[in-house]
């Protein structure tokens, strides 16, 4: 990214897991006739960006590693993604994606990475290329391991959301709020302060 693009004060973002956030799991999504978003979910992606935050997508694609889907599938599906939000008036920032397993039945994905959430490398990689203030941002998921790579790379606030995967208590209780979707997170990003934890 050019120097002249990271000039300024950094930005707060929201970082968004993908399946089960943004668009309906339905275990592996991959082929574009499956693309179906999570409802409300882009409504709420447009209210944030006109709030002032940056869309950044991190996901964990471990379907590539696993041989169910190629890097190509990811591509195709990712670019309808990106095409059915701009067309809505959605521009997402980034959208990062962690392709490895340590135990990965495609070789060339077999790898103990640092990018795989619960690692924080895919949101570090984010801060660095967009100039992210990643204490002044909020890390949005439906899985612990989301939680955790929010904690990890010191993200302000990380949330939980019901949309997805189903939630243990103990994994609830290490949130710092869980909502029943992203619409319900982006009405309390966007009726209080940033800086203000909770839900």
């Amino acid at each position: 990214m050019a120097g002249s693009e990271r000039v300024g004060a950094p930005a707060r973002a929201v970082l968004l897991d993908r399946d089960g956030v943004i668009v309906i799991d339905h275990g592996y999504v991959h082929r574009i006739e499956d693309l179906a978003f999570v409802p409300g979910t882009v409504s709420a992606l447009h209210g944030l960006q006109a709030g002032g935050w940056r869309l950044v997508v991190v996901t964990n694609q471990s379907g590539i590693a696993r041989g169910l889907y190629s890097q190509d599938d990811y591509a195709r599906f990712t670019a309808a993604m990106i095409a059915a939000l701009g067309a809505a008036g959605v521009r997402l920032d980034a959208v990062l994606h962690c392709p490895h397993l340590p135990d990965a039945a495609v070789a060339a994905y077999r790898l103990a990475c640092d990018c795989r959430k619960p690692a924080p490398g895919m949101l570090l990689r984010a801060a660095r290329d967009l100039n992210l203030d990643l204490s002044a941002s909020v890390m949005v998921g439906d899985r612990l391991s989301d939680v955790q790579a929010g904690r990890a790379a010191g993200v302000g606030r990380c949330w939980l959301v019901r949309s997805g995967h189903a939630l243990a208590a103990h994994e609830a209780a290490q949130a710092d709020a869980v909502h029943a979707d992203l619409a319900a997170c982006a009405d309390a990003l966007l009726s209080r302060p940033p800086h203000r934890r909770g839900s």
